[in-house]
């Protein structure tokens, strides 16, 4: 199969709280792999890639290290592998199976800063997340925020139980909802010339094609860890859970 015509399904969307399955292998580079569908979530979105492990019929384990976008064709999923026996070569199975914690773990920090960014009245301006803590940076050229605040506010928020959902709309509208969402510089997810949109219900709603809770509640509490200035126009937000 040509590069050019390969295309990895995404389930990570439609299943996030599914941990493993079954796929065919369809190309192996050096100590990467592209699978015909795929749970684990590519990096972006300020969001890592997922790990886990590939069970090969023979009973072979091998661990993935990292998932990735193809640059040049980003409906190609690589799967970043520890090894590459032989065994692990195109139209093999195997059985796949995520890392769990750490991607709930991303999960629910990963819908924390969309409350963050709900809380903070400027511009998104960068994002990370990881296991342990996540942060968000804001075009605020004033020191107006305060720690304690957001802590409380924040874990308020997720006291609220707000459920999460996944919407669509055409792409042509984004330019009328950037005037009322808060991220300026991460490319909006189109997925057959429609945007992916989370909404937090009452809350918030931004283009995001990351993977979330289902509800607010499951995030747990967090704190304000730290705020600081990066430069003079840029405050970044980092928390923590508690």
């Amino acid at each position: 199969m040509s590069v050019h015509t390969m295309e990895t399904l995404s389930l990570f969307n439609s299943e996030p709280y599914r941990r493993a399955f079954g796929a065919r292998v369809i190309a192996v580079v050096d100590q990467a792999v592209v699978l015909e569908h795929t749970l684990f979530y590519p990096t972006g979105g300020g969001q890592p890639g997922d790990t886990g492990h590939f069970s090969l019929v023979d009973g072979t384990r091998i661990e993935v290290t990292g998932t990735v976008r193809d640059p040049l064709l980003p409906s190609i999923i690589w799967h970043q592998v520890q090894e590459c026996p032989p065994q692990l070569c195109t139209g093999a199975l195997v059985n796949a199976s995520l890392d769990w914690e750490r991607r709930y773990q991303h999960m629910k920090m990963h819908t924390c800063l969309h409350l963050l960014g709900a809380l903070i009245n400027a511009p998104v301006t960068g994002c990370s997340i990881s296991a342990d803590k996540g942060r968000l940076d804001f075009d605020l050229p004033e020191m107006t925020l305060d720690k304690d605040s957001i802590t409380r506010d924040l874990n308020a928020l997720i006291e609220q139980a707000c459920t999460v959902n996944t919407l669509s709309m055409p792409a042509a509208e984004y330019p009328a909802l950037l005037e009322r969402t808060g991220s300026k510089t991460v490319k909006p997810p189109v997925i057959q010339g429609d945007l992916r949109m989370v909404e937090v219900s009452g809350v918030d709603i931004q283009p995001c094609g990351g993977t979330h809770v289902h509800n607010t509640r499951e995030i747990g509490r967090v704190y304000c860890e730290k705020i600081e200035k990066k430069s003079r126009n840029n405050r970044r937000v980092i928390l923590r859970f508690s």
